[in-house]
């Protein structure tokens, strides 16, 4: 497994996670909990890809994914 995933896994398990409003927001449209998604992450065997958000709503930055 994954160092890195392995370490989000234990600060998830010590609670030391918070969610953002867009988190929030994503949450609510697909219906999820904290719990599921602490659950889903705690369940995770491997962090397959990462990417660079390109959203229109943001000014300049791109969000790592």
């Amino acid at each position: 497994m994954n160092d890195v995933l392995v370490r989000i896994k234990r600060a998830v398990l010590a609670g030391r996670y918070a969610f953002s409003e867009k988190a929030r927001l994503e949450m609510e449209v697909d219906g999820l909990t904290e719990l599921d998604v602490a659950e889903s992450i705690l369940n995770a065997v491997a962090i397959y890809k990462a990417i660079r958000s390109t959203s229109r709503s943001r000014s300049g930055r791109k969000e790592r994914l």
